[in-house]
């Protein structure tokens, strides 16, 4: 156990001070080539800021999987898939791309998980339930990894916040395995995706001096994707909805928009300023209160899921119910995807 915490050990501190060391190299290319991220009346930040970190993340990744990763045609498809979603990323970070656009980068990256890779679910076990997928279990596992995707390209509003939610993704899922004693690919690819991604946050926690912009939001989803796969495939988790349960905020931020904006009848890829975050700030949370707020309630889902695994499964859905109860009445307390301005002022012309 000892010989296996010192290899962990260099496996986050290696990809941390590598992507510690370069992000001031990337924020020099990105000014070089125009990657800006331009204030508006949508955005949070006030001045013209780099993008690309994702950059970083990705050579971090690369770094590590060069020193303790195997060849396979697994791992053949993580990095081609990988590539592809950092290249859409990139051309997006220097010349904004449309959706359509974006998410042909998204497909087919996945596509290659799924048909070279076979990363492919089956079936999944969660909580006594077993669902079977038969004839569309490729076509679930392509929307699973194109929705994680997105997940946490929509997430990443604020300084450090796709950067702290992906690595206590890692770190939660890295604690599991190692608990289980499960030593494979996604463990490997877990802890130097958590050094890769601490040593990114030293530059993009508030106030940062760079974003990750679409080449590290896509990219982080899609490795978080691929762990969650992978896990499912070795039994490294003792149900597949456990890695998803983690990352509870960046997900039910996504469905939040889509019912408010369908609810709105707009497109589900219209930009707006009503996401979790925005809510908290819009309570006069600070930035940085606003981020510490959201990784505290990440912190409590990831608590939860390693009761649930590794503990008492029955204290996990108490922790789990509270937690749901609690967003429930944020939900209902909150613009997130009902506007109760507008109600009000709806209700107030009809009793005139």
């Amino acid at each position: 156990m000892e010989e296996v915490l010192k290899q962990l050990f260099e496996m986050v501190i290696i990809p941390f001070l590598f992507v510690l060391l370069i992000v001031p190299l990337i924020k020099k290319v990105a000014v070089h080539v125009g990657a800006m991220d331009i204030p508006n009346e949508r955005k949070v930040h006030t001045k013209p800021m780099p993008r690309l970190g994702g950059i970083a993340i990705y050579l971090g990744f690369l770094l590590g999987y060069m020193i303790y990763g195997t060849h396979s045609s697994q791992m053949n498809s993580i990095l081609i898939g990988s590539f592809i979603i950092l290249l859409t990323g990139i051309v997006d970070d220097i010349k904004p791309l449309k959706a359509q656009h974006k998410f042909i980068g998204q497909f087919v990256a996945a596509c290659i998980l799924v048909f070279y890779g076979n990363f492919v679910m089956q079936e999944v076990s969660a909580f006594g339930i077993v669902l079977q997928f038969g004839a569309f279990s490729e076509i679930i596992t392509l929307f699973f990894i194109v929705g994680c995707i997105n997940c946490m390209n929509l997430i990443d509003g604020l300084d450090g916040l796709a950067a702290g939610i992906s690595s206590i993704y890692f770190l939660t899922v890295g604690i599991i395995a190692v608990m289980q004693g499960k030593f494979g690919l996604d463990f490997i690819l877990t802890f130097v995706m958590l050094g890769s991604t601490l040593g990114f946050l030293v530059h993009n926690f508030h106030p940062a001096s760079i974003f990750m912009g679409d080449s590290g939001s896509m990219f982080l989803g899609f490795i978080i994707a691929t762990i969650s796969l992978l896990g499912f495939k070795n039994v490294t988790m003792s149900s597949f909805i456990i890695p998803l349960l983690i990352l509870a905020v960046p997900i039910l931020d996504t469905l939040f928009a889509i019912m408010r904006r369908t609810l709105k009848g707009e497109s589900i890829s219209t930009p707006d300023k009503f996401h979790i975050h925005h809510q908290l700030l819009n309570r006069n949370f600070s930035q940085r209160q606003t981020v510490l707020i959201i990784y505290a309630i990440n912190l409590l889902f990831a608590f939860a899921s390693i009761v649930y695994v590794l503990e008492d499964a029955v204290l996990g859905y108490v922790i789990y119910g509270i937690l749901l109860v609690i967003i429930g009445i944020f939900v209902a307390k909150t613009n997130v995807i009902f506007d109760h301005k507008k109600k009000k002022s709806f209700f107030k012309k009809n009793k005139e």
